[in-house]
């Protein structure tokens, strides 16, 4: 298929592209570069082993949007780009509400105007919100999210719901961390990370002092919030599934990706220090607003209709995070 990707040079995203072009699938990207180095492309054409259009391109510049569709032509499209941090989103609303609704609906519009067929978004787990019990279903009812974050992926979902011109695949991650086998591409965001496994391997590395849990007293285990970390390849490997559902099935669907297994933030941190050999200074802080104790996917239906599990473990993840610092530190902004 011909697939337009957005936020091409993410993380999720660039690992998505990997798969598809190994699938043989032919992809043009699009991406601002708000979060991300422009070498990036280049690193992924390389990991690609073939060239990938990427456009320099906002999703809320619509004429600009709109000159790309018309000069490529496109089966399907996954949605990635999108303001992503729940603690960013408390500080900057209407930044966010901007960026990921009004980019996405100029999107929607192109799909519209110009008849693609397939259309898969990238949605979150934090559309559950508090009142759901884990492990969450695609099946709960799901009610606006407490964090402008999270509101942004409901009300997206919202609008893809209401579409009736396209086969839409929403897809709802848990916490994908790790990175790709080849020391290319990986989580790499600008400035301060904002994401558990990016600090603490920017904690590993010397680049910051410390890493804070934000809350010891959750009623778990060791107290600290327990979360389903799904290895990025897993990931990308879903999304050529969805895909190939969607094209098989023209059928509108919602799935969970995870690995259906609960790790608490303080095992995650002993896993990385064991596999990996080293010591992560950490201490813990207060509870962060938006944060749910626990956050597990029941993954059955994708196990099930996308004939798809995750594979990769969470040892798997800490060394491949770690491994990637180790092969890229000198290309790190």
């Amino acid at each position: 298929m011909e697939v337009f990707v957005t936020g091409a040079c993410g993380y999720i995203a660039s690992h998505t592209i990997v798969e598809l072009v190994e699938a043989g699938h032919n992809i043009v990207g699009v991406d601002n570069f708000s979060n991300c180095s422009k070498d990036v492309a280049q690193r992924l054409r390389k990991a690609c082993g073939r060239f990938i259009k990427i456009y320099d391109c906002d999703l809320r510049d619509e004429y600009s949007l709109s000159n790309i569709f018309q000069y490529e032509r496109f089966d399907s499209v996954m949605h990635f780009a999108g303001l992503k941090s729940i603690r960013e989103s408390y500080k900057y609303p209407l930044e966010y509400y901007d960026n990921n609704i009004k980019g996405t609906l100029n999107l929607l519009k192109m799909v519209e105007k110009f008849g693609v067929e397939n259309f898969i978004f990238s949605s979150s787990a934090s559309v559950y919100g508090f009142d759901s019990t884990p492990p969450f279903k695609e099946s709960y009812h799901v009610n606006l999210p407490v964090h402008p974050y999270g509101k942004t992926k409901y009300m997206i979902e919202q609008m893809i719901f209401d579409l009736k011109f396209t086969t839409s695949i929403i897809l709802r991650y848990f916490n994908p961390v790790g990175a790709s086998s080849s020391g290319l591409i990986g989580e790499n965001p600008k400035g301060v990370p904002n994401n558990l496994m990016p600090i603490i391997v920017s904690v590993a590395a010397g680049r910051l002092d410390k890493l804070t849990i934000f809350g010891n007293d959750y009623d778990t285990p060791d107290g600290t919030c327990i979360r389903d970390y799904i290895h990025v390849v897993d990931l990308a490997n879903g999304h050529l599934r969805a895909l190939d559902f969607a094209f098989r099935n023209q059928k509108s669907e919602v799935f969970n990706l995870g690995t259906g297994k609960g790790t608490s933030v303080l095992e995650l941190v002993k896993t990385f220090e064991k596999v990996n050999n080293l010591k992560i200074n950490y201490e813990f802080g207060e509870r962060r607003d938006g944060d749910l104790p626990v956050c597990v996917s029941c993954c059955k239906k994708a196990n099930d209709k996308l004939k798809w599990n995750a594979k990769l473990g969470l040892e798997d993840m800490c060394k491949s995070a770690w491994d990637w610092e180790l092969n890229m530190k000198n290309f790190r902004v």
